[in-house]
């Protein structure tokens, strides 16, 4: 009751004031209700029952407005600017997910080795925006896994967990997995 009190919802008449003072309210009220009101009896029992509904709802409703971001991730990206070498990196061209934009980069901690791509990476969205992971990619086929696990700003609670990386046709990669922005995961 606090946090309703808090946000001015304390009092159900403060939700409805229309409901209170219209006529509609009458015509709708039973007449044994509406005796009592006027005789000031019932009106703290009703005000109570509709506080009552309202903080019902807003109980029901918190799991629904707290739940994680999550999904289906589907990322390209366009790796021309990277030759293996440490510090290299690789452009964002199209994402399904708001907080990955186009432009965003990908960038390799470790150079490749002979046939295995096996190194932390950043993916860095822009300032204070990072989401750190890790890749496994066999350099003979093209396809591997990548992996995500936090980070900074809007990727604190950042999740993707075997995310198949598979190859477009060069320079271009794809992304696909599930992900999630959840304390939780």
């Amino acid at each position: 009751m606090e946090g309703l009190a808090r946000l001015g919802l304390c009092d159900a008449s403060v939700l409805f004031p229309r409901v209170f003072q219209s006529f509609a309210w009458q015509a709708i009220v039973p007449d044994s209700v509406q005796s009592r009101q006027k005789n000031g009896e019932g009106m703290r029992r009703t005000r109570f029952a509709i506080l009552a509904a309202v903080a019902f709802a807003l109980v029901l409703a918190a799991p629904a407005l707290a739940s994680p971001r999550s999904g289906t991730l589907h990322v390209t990206k366009e790796c021309s600017a990277y030759a293996g070498q440490a510090g290299g990196f690789c452009t964002i061209t199209s994402s399904n997910v708001k907080a990955i934009p186009v432009g965003s980069k990908v960038i390799y901690k470790d150079a490749a080795g002979a046939s295995v791509l096996d190194t932390d990476v950043v993916l860095y969205t822009g300032p204070g925006n990072s989401a750190f992971g890790h890749v496994i990619l066999d350099l003979s086929t093209g396809y591997g896994t990548v992996t995500f696990d936090g980070g900074t700003g809007q990727f604190t609670h950042f999740h993707a967990t075997q995310v198949d990386v598979t190859p477009l046709g060069w320079p271009n990669w794809a992304w696909d997995g599930s992900y999630s922005f959840s304390p939780s995961d």
